[in-house]
């Protein structure tokens, strides 16, 4: 009778323990604005540093390291001890490693935060700004029948095609673009790529359009322009080296034969979120390869 009293006493101690165990687990801490604060914080540095990634060729790399660390934690749950010790000793390296692999990412992340708005105030160049740049550049590339393709980035990273050029990370201006595509200059043979208000690379590799009928005038920066324009959001303003035409590309459609105020036009409606005023689009017509256009 002695041993069932202190075996149901056990119980009861053991169960109200578990209880108390349970409480203590179940219990949240209260949610301070300074933890609130931090979560926020947290969430804004993985969202940038995923956005900033994202379209760059450091998101396998990432992939790959993070695959590395996801092992060496399940080779210490399954207990394997050879690779368990043979990581434990390696990943101390990987911050190295993720320095030197990272080195050109982690570089422009800190000059993209030094340049960002509230540090620099109204120093970063405006739109308007931007626009007269552009379009004073592209009247006098056109005026001289000189060939050059424009791509500049919206929503969607272009750090694909930079990486495929030289590159710049120049101030936007209407001498450099002028230079830039100058015949003699190595760097006229490609895509100049606008980035944040300013010329990241050139001379870089675009897409070419895959549409099957377009019109026989237009040569491969055209395409190009098309191309780049159908996979991304960006826009790109392209000068024939034959005729000095000015055409803007968007959404996978071209308008040829703009004038400078029209072309000025184009750009704010792109970057104020408008609908693009109706113009007159490429006609169907037979492709045909050309080397320039």
């Amino acid at each position: 009778m002695m041993f069932a009293r202190d075996e149901c006493s056990l119980t009861l101690r053991t169960g109200s323990y578990r209880h108390e165990l349970m409480s203590e687990y179940l219990i949240f801490p209260r949610l301070t604005w300074t933890a609130a604060l931090d979560i926020i914080i947290v969430a804004i540095i993985i969202y940038q540093v995923l956005v900033f990634m994202r379209g760059t060729r450091a998101v396998q790399m990432a992939v790959g390291l993070l695959l590395v660390v996801g092992f060496f934690y399940f080779s210490r749950w399954i207990r394997l001890g050879t690779v368990s010790w043979l990581l434990t000793n390696i990943l101390p390296y990987f911050v190295f490693a993720i320095i030197v692999i990272f080195q050109s990412e982690i570089r422009r992340a800190l000059a993209h935060f030094g340049n960002a708005p509230l540090l620099t105030g109204f120093s970063s160049i405006n739109r308007n700004e931007l626009y007269d740049e552009i379009v004073l550049a592209v009247t006098s590339l056109a005026s001289n029948q000189t060939g050059a393709l424009i791509v500049v980035e919206r929503d969607i990273g272009l750090k694909t095609y930079i990486e495929s050029g030289i590159a710049i990370d120049a101030a936007l201006s209407y001498d450099l673009l002028v230079t830039v595509f100058t015949p003699a200059v190595p760097l006229h043979d490609g895509a100049v790529i606008i980035q944040n208000g300013r010329i990241a690379a050139a001379a870089c590799f675009l897409p070419l359009t895959v549409k099957p009928r377009l019109s026989k005038e237009l040569g491969t920066r055209h395409r190009a322009a098309i191309g780049v324009t159908e996979e991304t959001d960006a826009v790109a303003i392209i000068v024939s080296e034959e005729t000095g035409a000015i055409s803007f590309a968007h959404d996978g459609e071209i308008e040829r034969f703009l004038d400078p105020d029209t072309l000025r036009l184009r750009l704010r409606d792109a970057f104020e979120r408008k609908r693009l005023t109706s113009g007159p689009r490429v006609v169907t017509a037979p492709a045909e390869h050309h080397l320039d256009g």
